[in-house]
């Protein structure tokens, strides 16, 4: 077993990483006592591990009770995270109830702005099932749902008190959602590690077949560079928006075509292509590195052709959707863009070049 770090004063939890952990009671062993555990997951991830995190957990808990959601980005709303409040005063929760989030990044977003706002903050667990969960959304207290108008608009920033990233879970994973967490990974290498970028590319297709020692050591180093910058900026005043590569033009394809239309991955994928060519017209980087980046995003199985989102003014609707974007400011859009190996920085640019980088990765 792995652990990693999230260092925030009084607000800092582990990463534990390793196989064997959802089930293993030893896992929670450190959570604050409380009587009753609520299981958050979905009608997927539900059939396969609640009953091992039931077990699990009732060594601690005098009562578990568990709320299965409606799988898929389409359910990130409020009519769904309805259903979690509805459980939680329908059986008396009190404010020490320890809320666990049994799936990928749609339920731990949604399980963490639950426990965010239920008696104005209640204690909660991440145990992400998806590799994309284990390596990103479910690290970092960020907690959301979806508007139409708007991707991860309407949530708070609330920390977990613990992140447990059981690698056996990734056995049952599909292997669209397998290359959607890969594009999270590859990530890192552009803003923050191009060594571990060219270790990447060097195990793209082990990482692909979920070979057990490769995923852990993505998920490891993932997780370490995630935590470095959550603990110098929580909030998002700066250095945490580079986590955002590739996700204001991913956000706006996910959001154009109509959420699960499209996997968060599979936009992110396709959005750092659109990004580091943008990067590359602005006189970053050179067209070799856009390239390789390309490539391996290819190889990950992920899509680096964007949609038509309108059949009009195509990058007209790209720019309204990415406008209503959090690092938007006064209607300017702000994009990550890569500024040499291993730095991204935050950086306006003019309508007329974003069309031009639309209308190139459309075709």
């Amino acid at each position: 077993m792995a652990q990693v770090s999230i260092d925030l004063a009084e607000r800092s939890y582990p990463i534990i990483i390793g196989a064997g952990l959802l089930g293993n009671p030893a896992s929670y062993q450190q959570l604050p006592a409380a009587t009753t555990a609520v299981i958050v997951s979905n009608s997927t991830v539900a059939p396969l591990y609640a009953k091992q995190l039931t077990q699990a957990l009732q060594h601690r808990f005098a009562r578990i009770l568990q709320v299965t959601l409606p799988d898929g980005e389409a359910h990130k709303d409020w009519p769904t995270l309805q259903l979690i409040f509805d459980a939680l005063l329908q059986n008396g929760c009190d404010r020490k109830t320890v809320l666990f989030a049994l799936g990928g990044g749609v339920v731990g977003d949604m399980t963490g702005f639950a426990a965010a706002s239920y008696m104005r903050g209640v204690p909660f667990v991440q145990v992400p099932t998806t590799l994309l969960a284990q390596v990103d959304s479910s690290v970092g207290g960020k907690t959301a749902i979806n508007h139409p108008l708007g991707k991860n608009m309407i949530g708070a920033f609330y920390q977990p008190q613990l992140v447990v990233c059981d690698l056996d879970a990734l056995k049952t994973l599909p292997a669209r959602e397998m290359s959607a967490g890969l594009a999270e990974i590859i990530k890192y290498g552009p803003i923050a590690d191009m060594a571990f970028f060219g270790w990447i590319e060097a195990h793209i297709d082990q990482l692909r077949a979920g070979d057990p020692a490769t995923l852990a050591h993505a998920v490891q180093r993932s997780c370490e560079i995630k935590a470095d910058v959550v603990g110098q900026d929580e909030r998002e005043a700066g250095l945490r928006a580079i986590l955002n590569f590739g996700h204001t033009f991913g956000h706006a394809i996910e959001s154009g075509l109509g959420y699960g239309a499209w996997l968060h991955g599979e936009g992110v994928g396709c959005g750092m292509v659109m990004a580091a060519q943008l990067s590359q017209r602005l006189g970053l980087i050179d067209t070799a590195f856009v390239e390789r980046l390309k490539s391996l995003i290819e190889r990950a199985g992920l899509p680096v052709v964007a949609p038509v989102l309108s059949a009009t003014d195509n990058a007209g609707r790209y720019l309204d959707l990415m406008r209503v974007d959090k690092k938007a400011e006064a209607g300017e859009i702000r994009f990550i863009v890569i500024d040499g190996p291993s730095k991204a920085a935050l950086r306006t640019a003019p309508d007329g070049l974003v069309r031009q980088v639309i209308d190139a990765c459309c075709a």
